[in-house]
Formats: C-alpha cells, structure tokens, sequence
C-alpha cells in the first residue's frame, strides 16, 4: 500500500463518483477502479458499493477513509517539517556561552532574534569555560559556543571573530586608585591580581599578561578563579585588582568600582566556535546571524 492508493481512495470517497475523482486526480477512470480494486484486495474487504448510477462507502470504506485521510495528513506534516529542517526552522540547537557572555548586548542580541526569526527551533544554553565548550562541541554535546580564543588551534574546532570590547580596571572601593578618572596600567605593579587561572580563562589571560609586561611589569596573581562574576565577588571583598571585560559594569556588585584604563589597555575578544564541517542550517543560521549584527554593530 501507497500513500498514492491512500489519495485515489479519499478522492472517490469524497466524489461518490470514479469518473469525477478521475477528472479531479487528472487520470483516466479505468486505472483508478483498477488501483481501488488492487487497495481492497490487499485491505481483504469492499470499500464500496457499486450500483450502476452511484457509489456507495461500505462500513469498512467509513472507517478507512478516516484512517487514510490521517495518514496523508501526517504525510504531509512530516514533508512539511522537513522541509523546515533543511531550512533551519525547525529542529533544536545547543548553545554554550562563557560567563561573561549573557552581560554583553549584542550576544543576548544575537540570541533574541534568532528566537523570533526561526521560533520552531527548540534552543538551549549551556554556561562554562572556553576549553569546556570546544570540548562539548567536539563530543557533539553543543553545536556552536560564545568563547573568548582559545590558548591554541583545536582540532576538529571552527571559530569565527566576533567583536573585541575594551576590559576595565576592577578596584575595591575606596582603593587609592578608585579616585582617579582613569589608571595607568603600570600604577597596578604593586597590586594584588584576582584573575582566571590560565586553561580556565584561555586567550584572555595571555592578554593581560602581555599588556601587563608591556607596561614594566609581571602582574602579582594572588587570587585565580574560575568565572568573571566570581572575579568581581573577590575584588569586591577586597582580595585584589583585576581587569575585566567592559560589560561587567552591569554587575553593580557592592563594594567595586570601574576604571577605564589610560593606556595600553587589552581587549577582550569574543568568538563563535563550531564543529568544522557542521552543515545543519540550525548552525549555519545562527552563525549568519552572529555575523551580520556583530559587523552592524561595529563593536570594537
């Protein structure tokens, strides 16, 4: 049985008439009674009743016909949602972000109108360190991550750059340093460091670090911590200096300050990874997306 034999059924059932559903299935009446006959010697019973002006449903023709016009109907919702699959507007996507990321307007962008332009995909979010997430896109746990670089070229990873957004000084209040509008870097070489331990925060460590030496000096690390809200929580109980990324000043911890610095600043770079070689559209809408407003935004 076909789904073919199925629509020539519905269609003589709902005309009562071969010659008329022949007409409407554009075909000839004589293969049609053939093809019906065929369906009813597989179903095992008459389907209908045929007296020389009309035709009549039998008991058995009811209850198929209710069946058969199910089926087509599921038939047709399934081509339909695959069709929207291979579109990117239906399936599930898996998202992973590091911590910082939700803070910064133009990711909670990215994600928000990517909900309302593809509405049928079911997305999740998953929050950890960049070397996490390129390992759970990997095993194929996510798809795609929010991460700043990672320390080196991870097989089997695609990354593309999003935007960089300068990172700020973070003081306890009433430090010395807070009463000034903006702070040299080298005015922080006797400062106690909060920072990411160096696999956990990746790129942006190196970057500190870097900016740091430029400046005259080997930053004093004597706090590390595993994500930057934590990093504010102990500067802000006074355990040290660190530097963060811009958008952090939405954490209006009590106790910290913001201070932009004066020079030789770093930046912190945002990214999107992904599986290499992921074609799903889910993915590859998402990524257009990333693309398109980070590059109208023009965040630098």
């Amino acid at each position: 049985m076909e789904l073919r034999h199925l629509r020539y059924f519905v269609a003589v059932a709902e005309a009562l008439h071969f010659r008329r559903a022949a007409e409407k299935l554009g075909m000839q009446q004589p293969p049609l009674s053939m093809q019906i006959r065929q369906l009813e010697a597989e179903i095992g019973t008459p389907l209908f009743r045929r007296a020389q002006r009309r035709v009549e449903l039998t008991d058995a023709g009811h209850s198929f016909l209710e069946d058969a016009r199910a089926i087509l109907a599921s038939a047709q919702a399934a081509a339909g949602r695959a069709r929207q699959a291979a579109l990117g507007e239906h399936g599930r996507l898996r998202v992973g972000m590091i911590n910082s990321a939700p803070f910064h307007p133009l990711i909670l962008r990215i994600l928000r109108e990517y909900r309302e332009r593809h509405p049928g995909v079911w997305m999740t979010l998953d929050e950890a360190s960049t070397p996490v997430l390129a390992e759970r896109i990997r095993a194929n746990v996510l798809d795609l991550a929010f991460v700043r670089p990672l320390l080196d070229e991870t097989p089997g990873i695609a990354n593309e750059h999003l935007f960089d957004e300068p990172l700020l000084l973070a003081l306890p209040q009433g430090h010395p340093l807070s009463r000034r509008r903006t702070v040299p870097l080298g005015a922080l070489s006797l400062e106690p460091f909060v920072l990411f331990s160096r696999p956990v925060g990746s790129g942006l460590y190196d970057q500190i670090i870097t900016a740091c030496h430029r400046a005259g000096f080997s930053p004093r690390v004597t706090q590390e911590a595993s994500q930057v809200t934590s990093i504010v929580n102990l500067v802000a109980a006074g355990l040290g200096v660190s530097l963060v990324p811009a958008s952090m000043r939405k954490i209006h911890s009590e106790g910290i300050v913001y201070r932009p610095l004066s020079s030789g600043a770093p930046v912190a770079q945002m990214s999107l990874i992904w599986r290499r070689g992921d074609a799903s559209a889910t993915v590859r809408n998402l990524r257009s997306l990333a693309t398109a407003l980070s590059r109208e935004a023009d965040v630098t």
